[in-house]
Protein backbone atom coordinates (compact mmCIF):
# COMPACT_ATOMS: atom_id res chain seq x y z
CA UNK A 1 0.00 0.00 0.00
CA UNK A 2 1.48 3.22 -1.13
CA UNK A 3 1.23 5.87 1.47
CA UNK A 4 1.81 9.75 1.06
CA UNK A 5 1.93 11.53 4.16
CA UNK A 6 1.36 15.41 4.17
CA UNK A 7 3.18 18.08 6.53
CA UNK A 8 3.67 21.76 6.36
CA UNK A 9 7.25 21.78 7.49
CA UNK A 10 10.31 18.96 8.64
CA UNK A 11 10.98 19.81 12.12
CA UNK A 12 11.90 17.86 15.63
CA UNK A 13 10.46 21.06 17.43
CA UNK A 14 6.30 21.02 16.73
CA UNK A 15 4.60 18.48 18.18
CA UNK A 16 2.26 17.40 15.48
CA UNK A 17 4.51 17.41 12.57
CA UNK A 18 7.28 15.88 14.52
CA UNK A 19 4.63 13.07 15.54
CA UNK A 20 3.63 12.62 11.56
CA UNK A 21 7.08 12.10 10.83
CA UNK A 22 7.93 9.71 13.58
CA UNK A 23 3.97 7.45 12.19
CA UNK A 24 5.90 7.46 8.80
CA UNK A 25 9.23 5.82 9.35
CA UNK A 26 7.08 3.46 11.54
CA UNK A 27 4.70 2.14 9.38
CA UNK A 28 5.57 -1.36 8.56
CA UNK A 29 7.98 -1.31 5.64
CA UNK A 30 6.97 -4.79 4.47
CA UNK A 31 3.42 -3.68 3.79
CA UNK A 32 3.75 0.24 3.24
CA UNK A 33 5.56 1.92 0.32
CA UNK A 34 6.11 5.47 2.37
CA UNK A 35 6.56 9.01 0.97
CA UNK A 36 6.85 12.10 3.23
CA UNK A 37 5.40 15.51 1.64
CA UNK A 38 6.93 18.52 3.06
CA UNK A 39 5.49 21.75 1.65
CA UNK A 40 8.24 24.30 2.92
CA UNK A 41 11.67 24.06 3.67
CA UNK A 42 13.41 24.21 6.88
CA UNK A 43 17.18 24.01 7.38
CA UNK A 44 17.16 22.98 11.04
CA UNK A 45 16.14 19.28 9.74
CA UNK A 46 19.19 18.11 8.33
CA UNK A 47 19.41 15.68 11.11
CA UNK A 48 16.35 14.22 11.39
CA UNK A 49 16.04 14.58 7.45
CA UNK A 50 18.87 11.74 7.19
CA UNK A 51 16.93 9.30 9.31
CA UNK A 52 13.66 9.33 7.99
CA UNK A 53 15.69 8.94 4.76
CA UNK A 54 17.69 6.14 6.21
CA UNK A 55 14.64 4.27 7.25
CA UNK A 56 13.75 3.58 3.53
CA UNK A 57 11.27 7.08 3.09
CA UNK A 58 11.23 9.35 0.13
CA UNK A 59 11.03 13.03 1.02
CA UNK A 60 9.67 15.05 -1.28
CA UNK A 61 9.67 18.76 -1.16
CA UNK A 62 7.45 21.04 -2.36
CA UNK A 63 9.32 24.53 -1.32
CA UNK A 64 6.21 26.59 -1.19
CA UNK A 65 6.94 30.03 -0.14
CA UNK A 66 3.73 31.43 1.11
CA UNK A 67 0.24 30.53 1.24
CA UNK A 68 -0.65 32.01 -2.32
CA UNK A 69 2.38 29.95 -4.19
CA UNK A 70 -0.38 27.84 -5.75
CA UNK A 71 2.66 26.05 -8.57
CA UNK A 72 4.32 24.88 -5.77
CA UNK A 73 1.83 22.11 -5.58
CA UNK A 74 2.62 20.61 -8.95
CA UNK A 75 4.84 17.46 -8.20
CA UNK A 76 2.65 16.72 -5.08
CA UNK A 77 -0.39 16.93 -7.88
CA UNK A 78 1.67 14.70 -10.49
CA UNK A 79 1.94 12.44 -8.45
CA UNK A 80 -1.93 12.26 -6.66
CA UNK A 81 -2.70 11.72 -10.14
CA UNK A 82 -0.48 9.32 -11.43
CA UNK A 83 -2.52 6.50 -9.82
CA UNK A 84 0.52 5.36 -7.42
CA UNK A 85 -1.09 6.70 -4.67
CA UNK A 86 -3.11 4.76 -2.11
CA UNK A 87 -3.24 6.74 0.65
CA UNK A 88 -2.83 10.23 1.29
CA UNK A 89 -2.42 11.27 5.16
CA UNK A 90 -2.44 15.10 5.82
CA UNK A 91 -1.64 16.31 9.17
CA UNK A 92 -2.97 20.13 10.82
CA UNK A 93 -4.89 22.35 9.75
CA UNK A 94 -3.29 23.86 6.39
CA UNK A 95 -2.19 20.37 5.10
CA UNK A 96 -5.51 18.56 6.17
CA UNK A 97 -7.27 21.57 3.43
CA UNK A 98 -4.98 21.48 0.89
CA UNK A 99 -4.55 17.64 1.04
CA UNK A 100 -8.12 16.74 1.34
CA UNK A 101 -9.04 18.84 -2.03
CA UNK A 102 -6.44 17.95 -3.82
CA UNK A 103 -6.47 14.28 -2.83
CA UNK A 104 -10.19 14.27 -3.96
CA UNK A 105 -10.02 16.00 -7.08
CA UNK A 106 -6.93 13.25 -8.05
CA UNK A 107 -9.54 10.50 -6.80
CA UNK A 108 -6.80 9.47 -4.20
CA UNK A 109 -8.44 6.17 -2.71
CA UNK A 110 -7.83 6.83 0.95
CA UNK A 111 -8.09 10.28 2.18
CA UNK A 112 -7.52 10.85 5.88
CA UNK A 113 -6.94 14.37 7.60
CA UNK A 114 -5.08 14.38 11.13
CA UNK A 115 -5.95 17.87 13.58
CA UNK A 116 -3.31 17.78 16.60
CA UNK A 117 -5.92 20.45 18.24
CA UNK A 118 -6.50 23.98 18.31
CA UNK A 119 -8.64 26.55 19.74
CA UNK A 120 -11.97 26.05 17.99
CA UNK A 121 -13.04 29.35 18.91
CA UNK A 122 -12.67 32.69 16.78
CA UNK A 123 -12.17 31.68 13.64
CA UNK A 124 -15.27 31.40 11.68
CA UNK A 125 -12.90 30.69 8.42
CA UNK A 126 -11.43 27.86 9.57
CA UNK A 127 -14.47 26.40 11.29
CA UNK A 128 -16.07 26.19 7.76
CA UNK A 129 -13.21 25.06 5.96
CA UNK A 130 -13.12 22.47 8.51
CA UNK A 131 -16.52 21.11 7.58
CA UNK A 132 -16.79 21.49 3.74
CA UNK A 133 -13.81 20.58 2.76
CA UNK A 134 -11.82 18.37 5.36
CA UNK A 135 -14.48 16.30 6.75
CA UNK A 136 -16.45 16.56 3.10
CA UNK A 137 -13.38 15.05 1.05
CA UNK A 138 -11.57 13.18 3.84
CA UNK A 139 -12.79 9.34 4.83
CA UNK A 140 -11.60 9.66 8.39
CA UNK A 141 -10.99 13.37 9.95
CA UNK A 142 -8.75 12.27 13.41
CA UNK A 143 -8.66 14.02 16.58
CA UNK A 144 -6.63 13.13 19.23
CA UNK A 145 -8.53 13.62 22.51
CA UNK A 146 -12.13 13.49 23.21
CA UNK A 147 -12.25 16.97 23.97
CA UNK A 148 -11.43 17.89 20.32
CA UNK A 149 -13.55 15.41 19.15
CA UNK A 150 -16.22 17.07 21.45
CA UNK A 151 -15.32 20.40 20.07
CA UNK A 152 -15.25 19.56 16.12
CA UNK A 153 -18.81 18.39 17.14
CA UNK A 154 -20.46 21.25 18.79
CA UNK A 155 -18.22 24.25 17.46
CA UNK A 156 -17.14 23.33 14.37
CA UNK A 157 -21.03 21.09 13.13
CA UNK A 158 -18.59 17.77 11.63
CA UNK A 159 -20.76 15.36 12.15
CA UNK A 160 -19.91 12.97 14.55
CA UNK A 161 -19.43 10.05 12.23
CA UNK A 162 -17.48 11.52 10.35
CA UNK A 163 -14.77 11.84 13.37
CA UNK A 164 -12.37 8.81 14.23
CA UNK A 165 -10.58 9.36 17.64
CA UNK A 166 -7.09 8.13 17.59
CA UNK A 167 -5.05 8.45 21.13
CA UNK A 168 -1.05 9.99 20.55
CA UNK A 169 1.47 7.95 21.77
CA UNK A 170 5.77 8.39 21.83
CA UNK A 171 8.47 6.18 21.68
CA UNK A 172 10.51 6.69 24.85
CA UNK A 173 14.36 7.88 24.23
CA UNK A 174 16.66 7.00 27.25
CA UNK A 175 18.54 9.77 28.22
CA UNK A 176 22.45 10.02 28.16
CA UNK A 177 23.40 10.91 30.99
CA UNK A 178 24.20 14.39 30.69
CA UNK A 179 23.71 16.25 34.06
CA UNK A 180 21.64 19.75 33.12
CA UNK A 181 21.63 21.23 37.08
CA UNK A 182 25.80 20.79 36.78
CA UNK A 183 25.53 22.45 32.93
CA UNK A 184 23.68 25.72 34.67
CA UNK A 185 25.52 25.62 37.89
CA UNK A 186 21.80 24.76 40.09
CA UNK A 187 22.14 22.51 43.22
CA UNK A 188 21.22 19.59 44.03
CA UNK A 189 18.96 20.78 47.00
CA UNK A 190 17.17 23.61 45.23
CA UNK A 191 14.05 23.45 43.84
CA UNK A 192 13.40 23.25 40.26
CA UNK A 193 10.40 23.28 37.93
CA UNK A 194 10.02 23.28 34.09
CA UNK A 195 8.11 23.17 30.78
CA UNK A 196 9.08 21.40 27.69
CA UNK A 197 6.98 23.19 24.32
CA UNK A 198 7.50 25.29 21.71
CA UNK A 199 6.93 28.76 22.67
CA UNK A 200 3.38 29.52 21.10
CA UNK A 201 0.58 31.42 22.59
CA UNK A 202 -1.02 28.23 23.61
CA UNK A 203 1.24 27.21 26.15
CA UNK A 204 0.53 30.65 28.06
CA UNK A 205 3.72 30.71 29.56
CA UNK A 206 3.19 33.83 30.50
CA UNK A 207 1.29 32.19 32.91
CA UNK A 208 4.06 30.00 33.92
CA UNK A 209 5.91 32.65 34.92
CA UNK A 210 3.82 34.43 36.95
CA UNK A 211 3.27 30.79 39.03
CA UNK A 212 7.48 30.76 39.42
CA UNK A 213 6.73 34.41 40.76
CA UNK A 214 4.13 32.98 43.28
CA UNK A 215 6.04 30.17 43.95
CA UNK A 216 8.94 32.01 44.75
CA UNK A 217 7.13 33.65 47.73
CA UNK A 218 7.36 29.59 49.45
CA UNK A 219 10.58 28.61 47.90
CA UNK A 220 12.56 31.71 47.56
CA UNK A 221 15.42 29.42 45.39
CA UNK A 222 13.09 27.68 43.19
CA UNK A 223 14.74 27.85 39.22
CA UNK A 224 11.85 27.69 36.10
CA UNK A 225 14.15 25.88 33.03
CA UNK A 226 11.79 26.50 29.96
CA UNK A 227 12.77 24.33 26.88
CA UNK A 228 11.55 24.92 23.38
CA UNK A 229 11.88 27.51 20.34
CA UNK A 230 10.62 30.68 19.99
CA UNK A 231 10.56 34.18 20.76
CA UNK A 232 11.68 34.54 24.42
CA UNK A 233 11.74 38.62 24.24
CA UNK A 234 8.40 39.19 25.34
CA UNK A 235 8.71 36.58 28.25
CA UNK A 236 12.17 37.48 29.39
CA UNK A 237 10.62 41.18 29.84
CA UNK A 238 7.54 39.92 32.07
CA UNK A 239 10.03 37.96 33.91
CA UNK A 240 12.37 40.64 34.89
CA UNK A 241 8.93 42.99 35.40
CA UNK A 242 7.63 40.06 37.96
CA UNK A 243 11.34 40.07 39.77
CA UNK A 244 12.03 36.14 38.64
CA UNK A 245 14.25 37.39 35.59
CA UNK A 246 16.79 35.12 37.52
CA UNK A 247 14.97 32.23 38.19
CA UNK A 248 13.12 31.50 35.15
CA UNK A 249 15.68 30.24 32.32
CA UNK A 250 14.76 30.10 28.88
CA UNK A 251 17.12 26.83 26.96
CA UNK A 252 16.03 27.04 23.58
CA UNK A 253 15.29 24.16 21.69
CA UNK A 254 17.77 21.08 23.46
CA UNK A 255 18.20 17.64 21.90
CA UNK A 256 18.47 16.26 25.63
CA UNK A 257 14.78 16.81 26.65
CA UNK A 258 15.12 13.44 28.84
CA UNK A 259 18.17 14.31 31.01
CA UNK A 260 16.52 17.76 31.16
CA UNK A 261 13.31 15.86 32.59
CA UNK A 262 14.96 13.91 34.97
CA UNK A 263 17.06 17.34 36.19
CA UNK A 264 12.84 19.07 37.17
CA UNK A 265 11.09 18.31 40.19
CA UNK A 266 7.98 19.32 38.50
CA UNK A 267 7.12 19.49 35.25
CA UNK A 268 4.58 22.45 35.08
CA UNK A 269 1.97 23.01 31.41
CA UNK A 270 0.25 26.15 31.78
CA UNK A 271 -1.41 25.51 28.50
CA UNK A 272 -4.74 27.48 27.46
CA UNK A 273 -5.50 24.36 24.80
CA UNK A 274 -3.78 21.07 24.30
CA UNK A 275 -4.75 18.02 22.70
CA UNK A 276 -3.18 14.99 24.11
CA UNK A 277 0.44 16.66 24.43
CA UNK A 278 3.43 14.51 23.50
CA UNK A 279 5.15 16.78 25.67
CA UNK A 280 3.07 15.76 28.87
CA UNK A 281 3.70 11.43 27.96
CA UNK A 282 7.87 12.64 27.89
CA UNK A 283 7.36 13.72 30.85
CA UNK A 284 4.65 10.58 32.40
CA UNK A 285 7.72 8.33 31.03
CA UNK A 286 10.21 10.17 33.19
CA UNK A 287 8.12 9.71 36.39
CA UNK A 288 8.24 12.98 36.72
CA UNK A 289 5.47 15.00 39.11
CA UNK A 290 2.92 17.00 36.99
CA UNK A 291 0.97 20.08 37.43
CA UNK A 292 -0.73 21.14 34.84
CA UNK A 293 -3.72 23.07 33.61
CA UNK A 294 -6.90 20.92 32.87
CA UNK A 295 -7.31 21.52 28.81
CA UNK A 296 -7.91 19.35 25.81
CA UNK A 297 -7.05 15.88 26.46
CA UNK A 298 -4.78 16.19 29.52
CA UNK A 299 -7.32 15.31 31.98
CA UNK A 300 -7.64 12.01 30.13
CA UNK A 301 -4.19 11.36 30.34
CA UNK A 302 -3.45 12.70 33.75
CA UNK A 303 -6.02 11.67 36.65
CA UNK A 304 -5.95 14.79 39.12
CA UNK A 305 -4.58 13.17 42.62
CA UNK A 306 -3.42 10.32 40.84
CA UNK A 307 -0.76 10.92 38.54
CA UNK A 308 -0.50 14.36 38.57
CA UNK A 309 -2.50 17.77 40.18
CA UNK A 310 -4.75 19.73 37.46
CA UNK A 311 -5.61 22.94 37.84
CA UNK A 312 -7.88 25.71 36.01
CA UNK A 313 -6.21 27.80 33.06
CA UNK A 314 -5.16 31.27 33.34
CA UNK A 315 -4.69 30.28 37.15
CA UNK A 316 -0.79 31.27 38.33
CA UNK A 317 -1.64 31.18 42.16
CA UNK A 318 -3.41 27.35 41.53
CA UNK A 319 -0.51 26.32 39.37
CA UNK A 320 1.89 27.37 42.18
CA UNK A 321 0.08 26.36 45.08
CA UNK A 322 0.15 22.54 43.27
CA UNK A 323 3.86 22.77 42.35
CA UNK A 324 4.45 23.76 46.32
CA UNK A 325 2.37 20.60 47.08
CA UNK A 326 4.81 18.48 45.26
CA UNK A 327 7.59 20.46 45.67
CA UNK A 328 6.93 19.95 50.07
CA UNK A 329 5.70 16.26 50.26
CA UNK A 330 8.27 14.63 47.61
CA UNK A 331 7.30 10.35 48.42
CA UNK A 332 3.50 11.62 47.58
CA UNK A 333 5.01 13.36 44.11
CA UNK A 334 7.52 10.52 43.80
CA UNK A 335 4.63 7.86 43.63
CA UNK A 336 2.33 9.79 41.40
CA UNK A 337 5.25 10.33 38.88
CA UNK A 338 5.65 6.34 39.01
CA UNK A 339 2.16 5.87 38.40
CA UNK A 340 2.06 8.24 35.37
CA UNK A 341 5.27 6.07 33.67
CA UNK A 342 3.29 2.79 34.10
CA UNK A 343 -0.32 4.46 32.56
CA UNK A 344 2.34 5.90 29.67
CA UNK A 345 3.76 2.53 28.80
CA UNK A 346 0.14 1.14 29.10
CA UNK A 347 -1.47 3.29 26.84
CA UNK A 348 0.12 6.16 25.17
CA UNK A 349 2.85 3.80 22.88
CA UNK A 350 3.72 5.12 19.36
CA UNK A 351 3.85 1.48 18.04
CA UNK A 352 0.19 1.08 19.56
CA UNK A 353 -0.89 4.28 17.75
CA UNK A 354 0.84 2.95 14.36
CA UNK A 355 -0.40 -0.42 13.88
CA UNK A 356 -3.84 1.80 14.64
CA UNK A 357 -3.63 3.78 11.51
CA UNK A 358 -2.54 0.40 9.86
CA UNK A 359 -5.61 -1.05 10.42
CA UNK A 360 -7.87 1.99 9.67
CA UNK A 361 -6.23 2.57 6.55
CA UNK A 362 -6.79 -1.06 5.56
CA UNK A 363 -10.72 -1.09 6.77
CA UNK A 364 -10.85 2.52 4.12
CA UNK A 365 -9.33 0.75 1.52
CA UNK A 366 -11.23 -2.61 2.26
CA UNK A 367 -15.04 -0.64 1.87
CA UNK A 368 -13.50 0.83 -1.28
CA UNK A 369 -12.42 -1.64 -2.90
CA UNK A 370 -15.51 -3.33 -4.61
CA UNK A 371 -16.21 0.36 -5.34
CA UNK A 372 -13.40 0.34 -8.22
CA UNK A 373 -14.92 -2.03 -10.90
CA UNK A 374 -18.23 0.23 -10.92
CA UNK A 375 -16.44 3.36 -11.32
CA UNK A 376 -14.67 6.08 -9.62
CA UNK A 377 -17.63 7.58 -8.29
CA UNK A 378 -17.97 6.46 -5.44
CA UNK A 379 -14.51 7.25 -4.24
CA UNK A 380 -15.94 10.67 -3.23
CA UNK A 381 -17.23 10.11 0.26
CA UNK A 382 -17.19 8.65 3.25
CA UNK A 383 -16.45 4.67 3.85
CA UNK A 384 -13.86 4.41 7.09
CA UNK A 385 -14.91 2.02 10.29
CA UNK A 386 -14.77 4.70 13.19
CA UNK A 387 -11.92 3.54 14.93
CA UNK A 388 -11.66 4.07 19.02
Amino acid sequence: MRVVTLIDRLTAAGGGERLAAEITVRLDPSRFDRTLCVTRVDSSSSGLRARIEGAGVRILELERRGRLDLAAWRPLLRLLRSGQVDVLHAHMFGSNVWGMLLGWLARVPVRVAHEHTWAYEGQPVRRFLDREVVARFSDAFIAVSRADQRRMIEFEGVKPEDIVFVQNGISPVAPRGHDIRAELGISRQAQVVGAVGTLRAQKAIDVLIAAVAALKRSHPEVRALVVGSGDTDALELEARRLGVGDSVLFLGRRDDVPDILLGLDVVLSSSDYEGSPLALMEAMEAARPIAATAVGGVPDMIEDGVHGLLVSPRDPEALAAAADRLLRDRAWARAMGERARERRRREFDLDVMVRTLESLYDSIAARKRPSRAGGRAALGRRGADRVD
